[in-house]
């Protein structure tokens, strides 16, 4: 299974946030939309990604001003992407090595979408149930 079969079914819509709004801003960004990261975007250009967990760290390092920190100044820029043509393996693999959860998908410079560590398990367990069935028929026999 590729990531653009992921997409297909799930959606390509990715909620960003640009770098100089405030933490305080984000925040509420993911909490409206229930999800865990935001991509940070400047005019239209992928700067990095924000997400919940750097909205905590930065509450607990500075209780007091961490709402009007600028996003700027938590998010992380070095970005790990991926293509539409990657293979779920390969993604299930560099999110697991690298330890993120959030995984935008850029091709060409353009943001084409954005897994979860949730949608890549959901679709390692589709891809599992068919195979299982197909395994389950093939020994019955009923497979022609």
């Amino acid at each position: 299974m590729k990531i653009r079969d992921i997409l297909d079914r799930k959606g390509r819509q990715v909620v960003t946030v640009s770098p100089e709004r405030t933490v305080r801003e984000a925040v509420g960004l993911l909490v409206d939309h229930d999800i865990g990261s935001l991509v940070v975007t400047n005019s239209g250009e992928v700067r990095g990604i924000v997400t919940e967990r750097d909205a905590l760290r930065l509450a607990a390092r500075d209780p007091e001003g961490w709402p009007e920190i600028s996003v700027s100044e938590v998010m992380t820029e070095e970005l790990l992407v991926a293509v539409q043509d990657d293979q779920l393996d390969y993604i299930r693999e560099i999110m697991t090595e690298n330890k993120v959860r959030h995984l935008p998908i850029v091709e060409d410079g353009d943001l084409k979408g954005i897994v979860s560590i949730g949608d890549v398990v959901n679709a390692s367990r589709r891809d599992v149930k068919a195979e299982n069935r197909y395994l389950r028929q093939y020994i019955r026999g009923d497979v022609r």
